[in-house]
């Protein structure tokens, strides 16, 4: 079995170490960031105070169907070929998204600078791919960015869940993403697994200074399955462990407009694979 690499962010050869990572497993995570560990802890106490409220069920927040932007209640989604719906809640942030007056700046600040964080990551990954993928692209992975509307921060929250609900549906059943990559901050509690080419479910590692990145179906696409998209899941908690969890992931996506494949744009991509969760169109 191949583990996932935990990579200092500093090393002299980060850069090659991630790529291997990724293209090797789909996963891997970073320690000693740049992302600012108190802007995440003050994120995650201010989007907490929101779900415990009835302020998200207002109709202020409730989600746009055409930009998909806003809030989602509990059991919106599923994966892709599972009829059970995911057991959580949660809300989109796109540039263009309403906010909460009290996540307003954070949101905006945190979701900057994973924007940016992203950006050189996909920047890594350019160096890694061969001579022969790379010519087959139409674009460079972070040039795909340019001038996209359709990075998406989701902030997550998974209540405790309720013993006849456990017997139906998990927190987030076995899927891949749909973008390039997702950066994913450290979840409040465990529960992240990936499956390993053998097959083999394998815990994620989940510490307060660590971020995830894997990789997704539209990097798997546009690099001919150099980087292949990951499969994860987010398991149910264990007998006495049944808290609520929080986590961030940030997905990184190509404008509209850009060629993954013959047969697929980033906006063909997208809305078959929203249709396929349960999620509908966007325009």
């Amino acid at each position: 079995m191949t583990d996932i690499k935990v990579i200092g962010f500093h090393v002299p050869d980060a850069k090659e170490q991630f790529h291997e990572s990724l293209h090797e497993t789909g996963f891997a995570v970073l320690k000693d960031h740049p992302v600012n560990k108190d802007l995440i802890s003050s994120f995650y106490q201010v989007w907490t105070d929101f779900f415990n409220t009835e302020e998200k069920h207002k109709n202020t927040w409730l989600r746009d169907p055409l930009t998909h932007s806003g809030y989602f209640p509990y059991q919106s989604e599923n994966a892709k070929g599972n009829s059970e719906k995911d057991l959580k809640e949660f809300f989109h942030v796109y540039p263009f998204s309403p906010l909460p007056a009290e996540c307003e700046i954070i949101t905006r600040k945190l979701y900057s600078e994973l924007l940016d964080l992203g950006t050189q990551l996909l920047q890594w990954l350019e160096i890694g791919l061969p001579d022969g993928v790379k010519e087959t692209m139409t674009h460079h992975l972070s040039d795909m960015l340019t001038d996209s509307e359709e990075n998406l921060m989701r902030v997550l929250h998974y209540p405790p869940i309720e013993e006849k609900e456990a017997l139906l549906a998990e927190r987030a059943a076995a899927h891949e993403d749909i973008n390039l990559i997702t950066i994913l901050l450290a979840g409040s509690e465990p529960g992240l697994q990936t499956k390993t080419l053998q097959g083999e479910w394998i815990n994620v590692p989940c510490q307060d200074d660590m971020i995830t990145v894997n990789s997704a179906d539209m990097l798997q696409l546009a690099t001919h399955n150099y980087y292949p998209s990951a499969t994860h899941r987010v398991i149910n908690p264990e007998h006495g462990q049944n808290n609520s969890r929080y986590s961030v992931p940030f997905f990184l996506h190509p404008r509209p407009d850009v060629r993954l494949s013959e047969t697929h744009t980033a906006k063909t991509y997208l809305r078959e694979r929203l249709t396929e969760i349960g999620l509908g169109e966007k325009k």
